[in-house]
């Protein structure tokens, strides 16, 4: 598969929160970063999206039941947790999108209540390439708003892992998401290993 000057990779949320030690790890979620760290040399435009919560979001639940909304704390705004995994490269131009700062709605897109469609539009991209944690939420809900808004997308599958609660609803977010028309690859198909 071959990276065009058209084509923008899109890495959700590989934050600390979500790795081992974080408040809501997502399993072998650091694993993440060695894919995503081969292919993002390839592209020419490259966005990180990240959560970036109040302390008082809406998510948050002090006995967190791991489902849409009842989340440990997690990605508070300039905290540790918040940071992307240290593993991974982040090239210093590369364009970061905070998500999730209303704290009276949830948001698992890198779309909701951002300008990222608008930035893509700006450099004439029309397929995106995503990836990260977790695939069977924010990777999941950014790469359908992305097929809504009208551009080609494309999972990088070895580059996303899934929260799996419950189980198997990360390959049933693959499902999904191939129904809604988006493509696979993985990471080898992108670069020469």
């Amino acid at each position: 598969m071959t990276i065009e000057p058209t084509d923008a990779l899109i890495v959700v949320d590989v934050q600390n929160d979500f790795c081992p030690g974080g408040a809501l790890p997502v399993p072998d979620g650091w694993r993440v970063a060695s894919p995503i760290n081969k292919i993002v040399i390839g592209f020419d435009h490259y966005f990180f999206t990240r959560d970036w919560h109040p302390f008082d979001h809406c998510s948050f639940s002090d006995e967190p039941e791991f489902i849409d909304g009842s989340w440990p704390e997690h990605c508070m705004e300039d905290s540790p947790g918040a940071e992307f995994l240290g593993d991974l490269h982040v090239p210093s131009e590369a364009t970061v999108i905070s998500k999730g700062m209303d704290p009276d709605k949830e948001a698992y897109s890198g779309f909701q209540d951002t300008d990222l469609a608008d930035r893509l539009r700006a450099r004439g991209v029309r397929r995106v390439f995503v990836c990260g944690l977790a695939t069977d939420y924010c990777v999941k809900a950014t790469a359908l708003d992305a097929l809504r808004l009208g551009f080609a997308v494309v999972i990088v599958k070895d580059a996303c892992r899934a929260v799996d609660n419950p189980a198997g609803s990360g390959d049933a977010a693959f499902e999904e998401l191939k129904n809604a028309g988006a493509a696979f690859c993985k990471s080898g198909d992108l670069v020469d290993e």
